[in-house]
């Protein structure tokens, strides 16, 4: 019993979460478009940052292939100096120089490769940001046309039927003066009223009104 609960509260729970869903579709999608904006700025600003990075790795590189080219040419004149002495300093700067170049160049290589990895994600998401915004411009045109066509004659619960269904309400009413009518039959038949009218009608007895056969008559009478 507590697992059929359960999954009645959890059914009930998902129902009123896609209508409330429904409710605020417009809503949910601007707000979705927003958070998709932040991720985005976030991450032109980290490839901005790399970028920046990058260059100033490469500007270091070729700073550093400058004092390698310098200290080469120096070392080469002790050399031809005979300054044996200088020259072994000036080769245990290039060592040094030459193993910081490959540090550096391989971090300028790694930079670049998430340079490109990045910026092709910011370029997907950029493009993926403006079919939402299109997508969520053509929501919100169908969601006024939605609630247009409501208020249309052929709309849900529109005006017009409303008032059709007034008008054929007072319309098919009962017309009092006809019930009237037929409440006085009633009341003469059952008080016996109209009895004696019928039976003169059929030849019993004097007749109890005047008829306009009887003003005829009385009218060719008097003609005589």
């Amino acid at each position: 019993m507590f697992n059929t609960l359960r999954t009645l509260i959890l059914g009930a729970n998902a129902r009123a979460e896609e209508s409330l869903r429904d409710t605020y579709a417009i809503e949910l999608i601007d707000q979705k478009i927003r958070e998709a904006d932040e991720g985005l700025r976030a991450a032109k600003g980290t490839l901005a940052s790399l970028i920046q990075r990058q260059r100033a790795e490469e500007r270091l590189l070729a700073t550093l292939d400058q004092r390698i080219a310098d200290m080469t040419r120096r070392a080469a004149e002790a050399i031809d100096a005979g300054r044996e002495d200088l020259a072994m300093q000036a080769a245990e700067a290039l060592a040094q120089m030459e193993n910081e170049r490959v540090l550096r160049s391989e971090t300028v290589l790694r930079l670049d490769s998430k340079i490109v990895r990045l910026r092709q994600s910011v370029e997907a998401g950029h493009r993926r940001i403006i079919d939402l915004k299109q997508g969520a411009t053509t929501a919100r045109a169908i969601r006024r046309e939605q609630s247009l066509i409501k208020k249309l004659p052929n709309g849900e619960a529109s005006a017009i039927e409303e008032a059709e269904a007034l008008i054929a309400r007072v319309t098919n009413a009962d017309d009092p003066f006809e019930r009237s009518d037929i409440l006085r039959g009633i009341n003469r038949e059952l008080s016996h009223d109209g009895l004696a009218d019928r039976m003169a009608d059929a030849g019993f007895g004097p007749a109890t009104r005047v008829t306009a056969a009887d003003v005829m008559a009385r009218l060719k009478t008097k003609a005589t």
